[in-house]
């Protein structure tokens, strides 16, 4: 195991440096400065901007400190709003985002799971048909456009939910509908499909034998193996949830890290957008790397089999 954790931390290494350099290559390569505007109009401000910034230097060198800002985690100020570093702003929007991410995150898994295993357990019944067309609704249906139907059924035609900010419960579930449906969906059929293959097993039969209840059958026997193929495509989804609450956080005026990140693409706020893009790709790199770990504990076969194959 110890082996098999040293080699995931030097490809989570290499992949981060491979989007690190990715970034700063893409950033360079946009033509025009941060600085063009009208108020900055004057060639010796932006100049005076560029040296400030060490926009000025060499592409290597700045590449160098890019590299040393990242190490030292000190990704510097940012440059449309001279007041404020990166870090402050990572400080202040990630929690949010964090939160929004994390409870998709449980409500999509716990709502999922469910509605397969009810699924499974009622084949080609009405909750069957009823849960796998739910499934299909939140597959087809992008969470943008769902998160502008619930706005206008919800918020404004039924005032049921508040519109938008985020400063209570009730704020977070408009959005969490929008962001956990997807995610829902996929683990709803995932698990309704192996579970069904799972009940046929022979040791579901000898459990059912021995007359054991049959919420321990599933619970105890069924359930554990059942989730092996949705802990497998846990980190695609993760990435696909925290990813996808920029485009939420900007429907729903959420001060989160979307916020931040348009708003710096918008304006060429180079810190920003590589200090964010660096930051959220290492949070990635390291569930993905949790959620092998996790795999390898809910299934001791992975580490027989690696036994077997030394």
């Amino acid at each position: 195991m110890l082996k098999y954790i040293l080699k995931r931390l030097a490809i989570m290494a290499i992949t981060l440096w491979i989007i690190i350099t990715l970034t700063f290559v893409l950033m360079v390569s946009v033509p025009g400065s941060p600085f063009n505007s009208e108020q900055n109009s004057n060639e010796i401000v932006q100049q005076n901007l560029e040296r400030h910034y060490n926009l000025d230097k060499p592409y290597y060198v700045q590449y160098f400190l890019y590299l040393k800002s990242i190490v030292t985690f000190d990704f510097g100020p940012s440059i449309k709003q001279p007041n404020q570093t990166v870090n402050d702003l990572l400080g202040r929007g990630f929690p949010i985002s964090f939160e929004l991410g994390m409870v998709t995150i449980i409500v999509a898994v716990i709502s999922g799971i469910t509605l397969g295993i009810f699924a499974a357990l009622r084949h080609n019944g009405i909750i069957d048909y009823l849960a796998m067309g739910l499934a299909v609704l939140g597959i087809s249906i992008p969470n943008f456009i769902l998160a502008t139907l619930l706005i206008q059924q919800l918020a404004v035609n039924l005032e049921w939910f508040p519109v938008a900010t985020w400063s209570s419960p009730m704020h977070m579930v408009l959005p969490v509908l929008a962001l956990a449906t997807g995610p829902m969906a996929i683990i709803a059929r995932l698990t309704r499909s192996t579970m069904l293959e799972v009940l046929t097993q022979d040791y579901i039969k000898m459990a059912r034998a021995k007359g054991l209840a049959p919420w321990k059958i599933i619970i105890k026997h069924a359930l554990r193996n059942a989730l092996m193929p949705v802990v497998t495509i846990m980190g695609t989804l993760l990435a696909g949830i925290l990813t996808g609450t920029f485009v939420i956080e900007q429907i729903f005026a959420i001060p989160g890290m979307g916020k931040y990140f348009v708003e710096s693409i918008n304006n060429r706020d180079y810190p920003v957008i590589m200090g964010t893009t660096v930051f959220y790709s290492a949070f990635l790199i390291i569930m993905l790397f949790l959620v092998d770990i996790a795999y390898g504990i809910l299934d001791p076969r992975i580490k027989l089999n690696k036994k077997e194959g030394e």
